[in-house]
């Protein structure tokens, strides 16, 4: 079989490809009942500027969770920092975007750095951990916010702007996305510390043997995690101009479900943000197409859980599969 042979063979295997087949088929059953669901400039508008928030934020996910760990904080720091991202504006009269946004950025960071502190140097699991931090960082941004919240009104107009802003019919929400996706994938991929975060993944007692710097690549992994629910903090204030202290509420488990949904095994190790990018899309177009064809809203939530579910059989089975044929060609 020829290298392009075998190219081709393994993309259309691959998770990645199926999602979008699944996403193109989604899309055509709207369409054919609704035809403004694509053909139309809102439509076409919505189709992109829709799951912006939560590919940022499933990348994110999806770089701890390939670490054998998990945040269930990511939807609290969205929510501080959306809320923080109003209050700069109104406490801090002529205040640049710029700093703003970095300001979201550092303070979701230093969350995650939180979590990956106590995940690391605690050896405490990920999930009471932040499981723990998700209820604290809620708890926060509610006395803060209290039953206040913030208004377009309150933010200027040039933020305002981003969440709308278009570059050739093209949201600039998505175009940050999609940035964010490459540049997370090329480190993954194409970084030694990004290939170390998998084989932390895949074995981390091996890892630590092998002297691989088992705490600072999963500290970074939540400071990256943190970080990216920060930026998409920002982008929620732009993208809605109202933000409330119940912002972000149950998106960490969209995004969890978006990266295990794309192909990242949820016992770590493998898996791209790709896949994540793409279960994130899947997700929020089924949240669009399912009401047009008159699906209540307990089967939207229904069905997701199915795709979770699903994607987590088909790992441990395609696992099992792969540890057999291992077994078997040593055996040979």
């Amino acid at each position: 079989m020829s290298t392009a042979q075998r190219l081709i063979r393994n993309v259309l295997a691959s998770r990645e490809t199926a999602i979008v087949l699944v996403i193109l088929a989604v899309i055509a059953v709207a369409t054919s009942m609704n035809q403004s669901f694509l053909f139309s400039g809102q439509g076409w508008r919505d189709l992109l500027l829709t799951p912006s928030i939560l590919i940022v934020m499933a990348v994110g996910s999806a770089i701890v969770i390939i670490t054998r760990n998990v945040d269930l904080s990511v939807g609290s720091t969205l929510a501080i920092t959306a809320y923080l991202t109003g209050r700069l504006f109104i406490d801090i009269p002529g205040i640049p975007v710029v700093a703003v946004v970095l300001i979201g950025i550092l303070v979701g960071a230093g969350l995650g750095l939180i979590n990956g502190a106590l995940v690391a140097f605690g050896k405490v699991p990920a999930l009471v951990v932040t499981l723990g931090t998700m209820y604290i960082y809620r708890g926060a941004v509610l006395t803060w916010a209290g039953s206040d919240r913030i208004n377009a009104s309150d933010m200027p107009r040039e933020f305002l702007r981003l969440g709308t802003y278009q570059v050739a019919t093209i949201p600039l929400l998505t175009i940050v996305a999609v940035v964010v996706l490459l540049a997370a994938a090329y480190w993954l991929a194409s970084t030694r510390s990004g290939r170390e975060m998998y084989a932390i993944g895949s074995n981390p007692e091996a890892a630590t043997l092998y002297g691989l710097p088992t705490t600072k690549r999963v500290i970074t992994a939540f400071v990256v995690g943190g970080a990216l629910a920060g930026l998409a903090g920002v982008m929620y204030a732009a993208r809605y101009g109202t933000v409330s202290s119940g912002a972000g509420m149950g998106w960490e488990l969209q995004a969890i479900g978006a990266a295990v949904i794309g192909g990242i095994a949820i016992f770590g190790g493998s898996g791209t943000v790709w896949g994540a990018a793409f279960g994130a899309i899947l997700l929020m177009t089924i949240n669009r197409t399912l009401p047009i064809i008159g699906i209540p809203d307990f089967w939207q939530r229904a069905v997701v859980g199915a795709l979770i579910i699903g994607a987590i059989v088909l790992d441990r089975y395609l696992a099992a599969r792969q540890s057999r044929k291992l077994q078997e060609a040593r055996q040979r």
